[in-house]
Order: C-alpha cells, then structure tokens, then sequence
C-alpha cells in the first residue's frame, strides 16, 4: 500500500475513532488496535475482548491474567500480522514500561512516533517499543 494511502487512512481512522467516547471494552488504548485492523479490512481479532469488561480494573485483570500488555495484543494480531523491529506508518504495537504492565499502553505508528488513543483522544507518546506488527 502507498505510503499516502495508509497515511490518509489513518487519518481517517484517528479522525472517527476521536468522535467515539472512551469507554473500556469498546473505545480503549487496545481496543483501538483492533478498530484500526477491521479499518484495514482485518476480520475483527478482538472479538473475544469486545465488552469482556467495562472499566479500567476490569481491563487490568484481564491483563494481568495474559501477563503484561503485549501478550494479550499478541493474541488479537490478525493472523497476516508480523513482527517488526522496525515500526512504520500503520504499525501497531505496545509501548511503555517491561516491567510495569500498568504503564504499557497499545499504540499505532504513524510514521514519526507512536499515536496511543487516550480518554480525550488520540495524543503521541514517546515510550520504549515493547512489541510492533504490521498489519
């Protein structure tokens, strides 16, 4: 895909996601990461998670019982993902701490750094990459 392509796509993507209200389970930091693979044209790999929990202690349990945020995104990577060590524009991944998994947090790249979809928002986070695939 053009490099233009995915930047417009992305645009539009962050652009509709921002008008969607935060709401665990739904519109969240990793839920978001799945939302941009069915954007893409991915069958919806997060399925499993959609409404598996409502708030952010919810979701913390559920990432406590994978191990750390990039495992549970592992599982939710379309089957056509694949690592990268080098993310680029439509990459997503998991950035933050290794060893707090309370401090790691879905991103999508989007060509100079990392977009991380927040309460207010989509807003650029600068953290250390801890997991990347293409998609």
């Amino acid at each position: 895909m053009a490099r233009s392509v995915v930047a417009d796509q992305l645009a539009a993507f962050v652009a509709d996601n921002n008008a969607r209200p935060w709401q665990p389970g739904t519109v969240d930091c990793c839920m978001v990461l799945a939302d941009w693979a069915v954007w893409l044209g991915h069958p919806d790999s997060a399925a499993h998670l959609r409404g598996a929990y409502d708030s952010d202690e919810g979701f913390r349990a559920i990432i406590a019982a994978a191990g750390s945020v990039p495992a549970l995104v592992a599982t939710c990577v379309p089957t056509s993902g694949k690592r990268t060590q080098h993310p680029q524009r439509g990459v997503i991944g998991v950035i933050g701490s290794p060893s707090n998994i309370h401090r790691q947090f879905g991103a999508i790249h989007d060509g100079s750094g990392w977009l991380v979809r927040m309460h207010g928002g989509f807003g650029r986070m600068t953290a250390r990459t801890l997991a990347a695939w293409r998609i």
